[in-house]
């Protein structure tokens, strides 16, 4: 459909807005075959080096103890009438408690938050979700099932779902994006918004576009436009990528992080290791490049943004800038010792950083 008013622009300004278009995809699809070049060497490499553990791939058939641990809270289902999608989320504390939800990034799932959960449950219903096509959550087959509209409308129906009309909403990396997107399209039912390493999503198409650095630190984005070869990547030497996402000095948690204990790594491989476990989160990026550039959106509830100045895959200098888009109460705390998964790294802190703004009267407008 034609954006209202497209028809009245002068031919000049038609050919401008056309060849912007054809420079914007020309970048994204040079840059994917750039990143498919760079994954296909290492592929290579790795093949020449180990050829026998290139191949292997270990499904888990049984989750280890720590995703039943009851002390997270109980394993739970609901299935939205509009979609007939069934999700799964984990909930801890008492029904009739004020909602907080909880939306993870890539490539998690729910038992990233495991921290949150047992810290907030005194005070709130505290809901882990995985989300469209992650974990125990249905997935649907085609890319187009995880277009951002989807995915925002998913939130909306799950709190209906709960019986919530509002909810404390808090996303992480993807989870965060969508969390913008949520509270954005649907400010009524977020009462206060908390953002963990992402900035507000105009900020983030604006500045890499803009600064080379960041494009080639989200050089996976490009990356997964690709059919099948970005799953098969990650299930290389046995799933090494995923394991080094969250070890790995470059990328992993820091030196005075909470390291992820063996259990944990195994929880992410039992998840990621199940046959096509790996399509439907990858399917959340094949559609973003279709819905960009977004248009400028204001925030309007008090806002919490929370940043790992060491994240690997985001540049610091767009948490500043992302204060321009909240237009009410916006708290920003960057972490110096931190990385990108930080509620992972550092629990104690962004609890205790959680609870103050929580309890904080946001009544007044930003400074």
């Amino acid at each position: 459909m034609a954006r209202p008013g497209a028809a009245c622009q002068p031919p000049a300004r038609r050919v401008m807005v056309a060849a912007r278009a054809l420079l914007f995809w020309a970048l994204v699809y040079s840059y994917c075959g750039v990143c498919a070049c760079i994954a296909g060497l290492r592929l290579l490499w790795s093949i020449g080096r180990r050829p026998g553990e290139t191949f292997r791939w270990v499904m888990r058939e049984n989750p280890p103890a720590c995703l039943n641990d009851p002390s997270l809270g109980t394993h739970c289902y609901v299935r939205i009438k509009d979609s007939g999608l069934r999700f799964h989320y984990v909930a801890a504390g008492e029904r009739g408690k004020p909602l907080m939800l909880l939306l993870h990034g890539f490539p998690e799932f729910w038992y990233s938050w495991r921290h949150q959960l047992r810290e907030f449950k005194s005070e709130y219903r505290v809901v882990a979700l995985d989300l469209r096509g992650y974990g125990e959550t249905d997935a649907p087959s085609h890319k187009e099932n995880y277009k951002l509209d989807f995915l925002i409308t998913d939130i909306k129906d799950i709190l209906e779902s709960l019986g919530y009309n509002k909810c404390v909403l808090i996303g992480h990396d993807w989870g965060g994006m969508i969390a913008w997107l949520v509270a954005i399209c649907y400010p009524e039912m977020v009462t206060k918004l908390i953002v963990v390493n992402f900035p507000h999503p105009s900020v983030f198409t604006e500045y890499i576009l803009r600064h080379p650095s960041q494009l080639i630190k989200s050089g996976y984005y490009f990356f997964f436009q690709m059919p099948w070869f970005p799953e098969f990547m990650f299930t290389v030497n046995d799933f090494k990528v995923l394991k080094s996402l969250f070890t790995s000095q470059t990328t992993g948690i820091g030196r005075k992080g909470c390291r992820l204990t063996a259990e944990d790594i195994e929880a992410y491989l039992y998840v990621f290791s199940q046959p096509g476990a790996l399509t439907g989160p990858i399917n959340h990026y094949r559609n973003i490049f279709s819905c960009l550039p977004l248009q400028h959106h204001e925030v309007i509830m008090p806002t919490l943004l929370l940043w790992g100045e060491r994240d690997a895959f985001m540049e610091v200098e767009m948490a500043e800038i992302t204060r321009i888009y909240v237009k009410n109460h916006f708290r920003l705390t960057i972490l110096s010792e931190a990385s990108h998964w930080l509620q992972q790294d550092q629990p104690d802190i962004v609890n205790k950083l959680i609870w103050t703004f929580l309890k904080e009267d946001t009544t007044r407008k930003r400074e």
